[in-house]
């Protein structure tokens, strides 16, 4: 099979490769699109702690291309079109029996991050990936393959909006108007909110408000914190989602947040440098601060029903779909600040 091999940061190549094994549990996917996440910009760039050679990608869809002979014939068969629940959680630790697969003990440990003896990755840049049945969600022949590439980032944000109690009429912010910004404005008006985007870039504004936002900020005009407490009463959001990795800005985001309210870090922080933070007011107020990493096997489960049922359409936020032999340009494109996701197809 054909692969987009990382063979260091800003080196990539690619390469013919065996096509992997399955065993009797198992099947293999075809994949026909995957997009490029955040995380495989940063990787490309050497911004992570992984091993090398690597093949990046865990935003894919395909079809069964095999199966082994233990995998339940009237659930799957060959042909179908299926994503996979892309956290190699082991179902035995704490966090897995606690329903928190996504910060399982033993996923930091495996092969996809650090693999001395070879390839590391999710394998997603390459024409075919092995998964567990288990971990397979299955879609309906209509959906596209390129719907289907946005079914792990739209779980990150279910995951990410159920670490809050949005009710409805709250007023929600969300900082940061990217591709999973805006997906958090789209989730947030589905829970009945009122919610105000604030970014700098005006095509971003725009296209929040089209997709019905109801307020947006220009950070670079205004006192952010100021322009959300004019919008709320003087009071600032119930619930702030910061989607963006500059440090500065986590700080303001809980400064936006109203007393008894609560604000999700969903972004990694790059640099990671401490963020002074006015616990005073955090304990005063009764502020929550929380993280959301990654998707739970609920959140994709959902993230695939409001996909495959026409609930979302996240294909409005698609920049680009390129052959995966155009990688170079597809990468450049991802790690500009002003794009969208980009998608890699293999033969459709």
């Amino acid at each position: 099979m054909k692969a987009v091999i990382l063979n260091k940061p800003g080196d990539f190549s690619i390469k013919e490769i065996e096509t992997p094994e399955i065993k009797e549990d198992e099947v293999l996917i075809e994949i026909k699109a995957s997009g490029i996440c955040t995380n495989d910009v940063r990787d490309f760039h050497g911004d992570c702690n992984y091993t090398y050679p690597r093949i990046g990608g865990h935003e894919y869809g395909g079809i069964i291309a095999k199966m082994g002979d233990a995998v339940n014939k009237n659930r799957f068969h060959l042909g179908q079109k299926v994503v996979q629940y892309i956290i190699d959680d082991c179902k035995e630790c704490y966090y897995c029996k606690h329903g928190d697969a996504n910060i399982c003990e033993e996923h930091p440990k495996s092969k996809i991050f650090q693999n001395d003896q070879g390839l590391s990755g999710y394998g997603g840049f390459a024409e075919y990936v092995v998964a567990k049945a288990e971990d397979l969600f299955v879609y309906p022949d209509s959906t596209s393959f390129e719907k289907m590439a946005f079914t792990e980032p739209v779980a990150c944000v279910v995951n990410s909006i159920e670490r809050t109690t949005i009710k409805y009429g709250d007023d929600v912010l969300v900082i940061g108007g990217g591709t999973m910004g805006l997906l958090h404005v789209v989730l947030a008006k589905l829970k009945g909110a009122r919610v105000i985007l604030s970014e700098p870039m005006e095509e971003r504004r725009e296209k929040a408000l089209a997709l019905g936002c109801d307020a947006v900020i220009n950070p670079l005009e205004k006192d952010a914190v100021e322009a959300v407490k004019e919008l709320t009463e003087g009071r600032g959001a119930v619930v702030v989602f910061n989607t963006t990795a500059i440090p500065a800005i986590a700080a303001q985001a809980v400064e936006m947040t109203a007393p008894t309210g609560t604000v999700v870090m969903f972004s990694s922080i790059h640099p990671n440098d401490p963020v002074p933070v006015n616990m005073g007011a955090v304990h005063s107020y009764q502020k929550t601060i929380t993280g959301a990493v990654s998707p739970t096997v609920s959140s994709f489960h959902q993230a695939v029903e409001l996909i495959s049922k026409g609930i979302i359409d996240p294909t409005v936020f698609t920049e680009k779909m390129l052959d995966y032999q155009q990688f170079g340009e597809a990468i450049a494109l991802a790690s500009r600040p002003d794009t969208y996701k980009v998608i890699l197809t293999f033969a459709q």
